[in-house]
C-alpha cells in the first residue's frame, strides 16, 4: 500500500496557524469582530465548534488575569421568555444589527461586553435583565 504523502506548509502558514491555536477565548472573540466589522468576513457554522474546543485551554490563562478584578466580562446566560425584549437591549448596548443582536441573544450563553470596568459591567446587567434576560459578571 502507499502512504498518503505528507502535505508540506510554509513556515508563515505554520506560524499564523500556531498563533491562532494560542488565542484566548477573548481574543479569538476579537478576532472574529473584527473579520466581521473591518473585512465583513462572517464566520463559518464550523468557526464556532473551534473556538469552542479552544475554550478549556484559554480559561486557565484568563483565570489568573481576573485575579485583579479590573476588567470584566458581561455574559448572556439566557433571554427568558421574553426574547424581542432581550434583543432589543442588546442592540442598544452593542449597537449590533437587528440579524447579529437575535444570533448573539439565540446563542446564549455568549459574552455581551469584554474588558469593561466593574461599574459598566453592572450598567449592562442592569439593563439586559430589566429586558428580562440572565446575565453574569465574570
Amino acid at each position: 500500500m502507499a502512504e498518503a504523502p505528507t502535505k508540506e506548509f510554509s513556515a508563515e502558514t505554520k506560524d499564523l496557524a500556531e498563533k491562532l491555536v494560542s488565542l484566548s477565548v477573548k481574543q479569538a472573540q476579537e478576532l472574529v469582530d473584527c473579520l466581521k466589522e473591518v473585512h465583513g468576513i462572517e464566520p463559518a457554522g464550523g468557526g464556532a465548534v473551534v473556538m469552542a474546543g479552544a475554550a478549556p485551554g484559554a480559561a486557565g490563562a484568563q483565570e489568573a488575569g481576573e485575579e485583579e478584578k479590573t476588567s470584566f466580562d458581561v455574559e448572556l446566560v439566557s433571554f427568558g421568555d421574553k426574547k424581542i425584549q432581550v434583543i432589543k437591549a442588546i442592540r442598544s448596548i452593542t449597537s449590533l444589527g437587528l440579524k447579529e443582536a437575535k444570533e448573539l441573544v439565540e446563542g446564549a450563553p455568549k459574552i455581551v461586553k469584554e474588558g469593561v470596568d466593574k461599574e459598566e459591567a453592572e450598567k449592562v446587567k442592569k439593563e439586559i435583565e430589566e429586558a428580562g434576560g440572565a446575565v453574569t459578571i465574570k
